[in-house]
């Protein structure tokens, strides 16, 4: 441990424009020096050390001021005239804030400021550092500023002057040395204020010197713990006395600042007042007024004792039944609520008189003590064997009206459950049978809960009722115990009944619910079935329009179509066997099918459609594959010998169906039931037609070109035929 470690905690002030106050709240404190520090170490003129790292976040002025000031007063005038060194560790925060707080040095501590080394990163400042040169302004600022790296700092301060930050090795505990500061401050802060609140007491028990003046308590009480706060300080003064003035380890010892040394003595003055103040502290609360007025006692006594075994007991006696309702339990209840209320009037007496006599027997200086003891004996045992009684006839009661309120729950819940079991189950959707299921099984589980907590309710009463002694209320009660027991059991008895009944038919609910999400499930499906089936019918028609540029793309597109074709097969065949399920269903349920007569006729309707859109576009295909693969045929055949010339029958058939194939692309499908629907839109079949007449124009303007090439042949056979002549 450095010997900073010890020095900075001993002195702690802190100065805010110009006036010293001490700080209060640790926390503000630890959030305004954790960034900040004096490590101890020194520069090569003696100098401390002051190190600010800043970092990419945004720096507070304010609380960095308040910490400078704060930080430069712990030091003695002596140590402040050789000057500091301030570190500004800036590797990690932006120029301009590195800039802005060397210039706030300039106004916050310029005098005490003797360097200050900017510690720079590596490679990012180079640039912007031409902008402002601090070396120019060395007269303004009242102080030397230079820009240094990490590496080179030790070119000003020795190694084992820098902490590990900086590549040095002296050893610095900042967290350590806080928290050891915030003991220092919250001892003489508790201290101080204990030591004045410790001799205000003191001061003014011991201006009242009749007894009759004195209060019974101490009504003054300190702030503070004081055994706390002597404990703090003598684990302070320990800690003080046990530290030494050693420097880090391969580093150079030093001294401690004047200001530092005065710690040890100030604390223990501090525990030498403490403990004299809290010495006649204790004495003084020792010395409680006591009341003498021993006949008053001796009436007040006699007056409870007679009023708890006459009336307050015989009031008791009248009461012992728990009701056969809510209502009757209720009345019970409020006619001993009354009862309790006369009897707290004489408790609250019992708790004065037994004050007031323990005060007599802390005394022990009076001369009536065995007497007291007897009256203060006395007193308790009537008082708390009526308090038990009161007690336990109150827990009765309250036993008897949860039992009959869960009873009369339970009773309604049981009443709403049939009520729904008798009810006709007509709901409009799947989701809706679900939702009442859910009610219903929410319904039982809540009825079988209040069940449980009746049975728990009514053992509990029954316990309580058979440990209802006769000596509680002076009489034999064996037979109307019997009656009220013979009540709680009848209770559960009649509900467990009434609850297997409702379990009995919600079993029979359950079973008939479920086959009718299971219908409504079916109809849904099956109307998806339709939906899915109606927009692959759509997709038919609107975006299968392609016929292909050639005989192999055609081909791959009878392919996919196929398997187009394929699916909704699926779709149809899902959706029938869906509506088989749903008339065995209603079957089983007796009530009539409503997917025969909607949802049947129009998946046929759409599978009718789908299955004539299909086809057409097969056909269409086809066409279009043989077009291709005699136009394909044509054009190879005059690429590869074209001295053979151009089968006419083949160009023929090209033609032929070229022209059949473009009548038919303006002809629309034909539905069973005499809608009629197009492919795509009229211009995706103008593409098409384009398309194909295009490829028709290129087998004539092949046609033309062979045949001019064997016009050509033959004039130049005639002539040489002529010229050989």
């Amino acid at each position: 441990m450095s010997c900073m470690d010890f020095l900075l905690p001993i002195v702690f002030r802190c100065f805010n424009v110009g006036a010293c106050f001490v700080i209060s709240f640790h926390v503000s404190l630890m959030r305004l020096l954790a960034p900040r520090w004096v490590s101890g170490g020194k520069d090569r003129r003696s100098g401390l050390i002051l190190t600010i790292p800043l970092c990419s976040e945004q720096t507070s002025m304010e609380e960095l001021s308040s910490t400078l000031d704060y930080l430069l007063s712990i030091p003695s005038e002596k140590c402040k005239a050789r000057g500091f060194t301030v570190i500004v560790d800036g590797r990690k925060s932006q120029w301009n804030i590195v800039k802005t707080v060397v210039l706030m040095l300039q106004n916050v501590i310029p005098a005490e400021v003797s360097l200050v080394c900017v510690v720079k990163p590596d490679e990012f400042w180079d640039k912007k550092v031409t902008h402002f040169c601090f070396w120019k302004e060395k007269d303004r600022l009242g102080f030397e500023v230079i820009l240094v790296s990490a590496n080179k700092l030790t070119r000003y301060i020795e190694p084992c002057q820098l902490t590990d930050e900086f590549g040095g090795s002296l050893v610095y505990d900042h967290m350590d040395w806080l928290n050891k500061r915030l003991v220092f401050e919250k001892f003489t802060k508790e201290s101080t204020s204990l030591l004045d609140e410790l001799a205000v007491i003191n001061e003014t028990e011991a201006g009242n010197h009749p007894d009759k003046e004195r209060p019974t308590d101490c009504n003054f009480l300190p702030s503070f713990d004081p055994e706390t706060v002597l404990q703090t300080g003598h684990e302070l003064l320990s800690e003080l006395q046990q530290r030494r003035f050693n420097g880090s380890e391969g580093g150079t010892a030093w001294s401690p600042m004047d200001d530092e040394l005065l710690a040890q003595p100030q604390v223990m003055k501090l525990l030498d007042s403490l403990r004299e103040q809290y010495t006649k502290y204790q004495e003084v609360c020792r010395q409680r007024s006591k009341r003498t007025q021993l006949e008053e006692i001796q009436t007040k006594v006699m007056q409870v004792v007679n009023w708890l075994e006459g009336p307050g007991t015989e009031q008791l006696r009248a009461q012992w039944g728990i009701g056969d309702s809510t209502r009757a339990s209720q009345a019970l209840q409020q006619k001993h609520e009354e009862i309790e209320s006369q009897h707290s009037e004489w408790f609250a007496v019992y708790v004065e008189l037994n004050q007031q006599i323990a005060a007599l027997l802390s005394a022990g200086d009076e001369e009536d003590l065995v007497e007291l003891k007897g009256l203060q004996q006395q007193l308790s045992d009537v008082c708390y064997r009526q308090a038990s009684q009161l007690e336990f006839r109150q827990n009765v009661l309250q036993s008897a009206h949860d039992f009959h309120s869960t009873a009369q729950d339970l009773s309604q819940q049981l009443d709403g459950l049939l009520g729904m079991l008798c009810a006709d189950v007509a709901p409009a959707d799947g989701a809706a049978v679900q939702q009442t299921l859910k009610h219903l099984e929410e319904k039982l589980k809540s009825v079988e809960g209040a069940l449980q907590g009746l049975r728990e309710k009514g053992q509990i009463l029954l316990e309580q009722i058979s440990n209802q002694t006769s000596w509680s209320y002076g009489k034999d009660i064996t037979v109307k115990n019997k009656e009220s027991i013979d009540h709680i059991q009848s209770v559960m008895e009649d509900m467990q009944l009434r609850k297997q009944r409702c379990e009995d038919m919600v079993d029979v609910r359950r079973l008939k619910m479920l086959q009718m999400v299971q219908l409504f499930k079916c109809e849904e499906d099956a109307a998806q079935a339709v939906e899915w089936l109606g927009e692959l019918l759509d997709a038919l028609l609107k975006t299968h329009i392609r016929l292909g540029d050639d005989a192999q793309e055609t081909k791959i597109l009878l392919e996919k179509h196929k398997k187009f074709v394929d699916v909704a097969q699926s779709t149809y065949d899902y959706g029938r066997q869906l509506l088989q399920a749903t008339v065995v269903l209603c079957q089983s349920l007796r009530c009539t099918t409503r997917s025969s007569g909607d949802t049947l006729p129009r998946l046929n309707r759409i599978w009718k459609q789908f299955s004539v859109t299909s086809e057409e576009r097969v056909q269409r295909l086809e066409m279009a594959n043989s077009f291709h693969v005699a136009a394909e045929k044509i054009l190879t055949d005059c690429a590869e010998q074209p001295e053979t010339g151009m089968d006419l029958e083949t160009y023929e058939e090209v033609e032929a169906v070229g022209k059949a194939l473009l009548d038919r692309l303006t002809i629309p499908v034909v539905f069973p039931d005499g809608s009629e629907q197009y492919f795509g839109s009229p211009s995706d079949m103008a593409a098409s037609a384009e398309h194909i007449r295009d490829k028709i124009k290129l087998v004539e303007s092949r046609r033309l070109q062979q045949q001019e090439e064997a016009g050509q042949h033959l004039d130049e056979a005639l002539e040489t035929a002529s010229l050989g002549s």
